[in-house]
């Protein structure tokens, strides 16, 4: 079982930028991919990126935000740059276990509780 706690949303600007931190517990963090993906109401949970034994991004980022890790404190961070009003939803931790990273939201075994990310025009 691994417990995902989220922090660092909040409001910031347009071109403005913020970095996400999540922190797990309960289980051998080495042994699992970790992912950010994110969700506005009414819509699909979306994947943002992913970590295992390389990184992984969706479309949209286009070298905006970077994803990394630190084993040692069990945590995995998304630093996002040059935010835009469309990247307001809620951004999501995520936690598979295997280590192999994957797009589909279904086959994440653990998330967090989600942190608001909002970015005004």
């Amino acid at each position: 079982q691994v417990q995902l706690v989220e922090s660092g949303g909040g409001l910031v600007q347009a071109g403005g930028s913020l970095r996400l931190s999540c922190a797990a517990s309960g289980d051998t963090f080495n042994n699992y991919a970790l992912g950010w993906f994110r969700q506005v109401p009414g819509k699909e949970r979306e994947f943002v990126a992913s970590i295992s034994w390389s990184t992984y991004y969706g479309d949209f980022v286009k070298g905006r935000f970077t994803i990394s890790r630190d084993n040692a404190k069990n945590s995995v961070y998304l630093q996002m740059n040059s935010l835009k009003p469309e990247d307001t939803a809620i951004y999501y931790c995520a936690a598979r276990s295997g280590g192999i990273s994957n797009m589909r939201p279904s086959v994440w075994d653990y998330w967090g509780q989600g942190t608001q990310v909002t970015v005004s025009s």
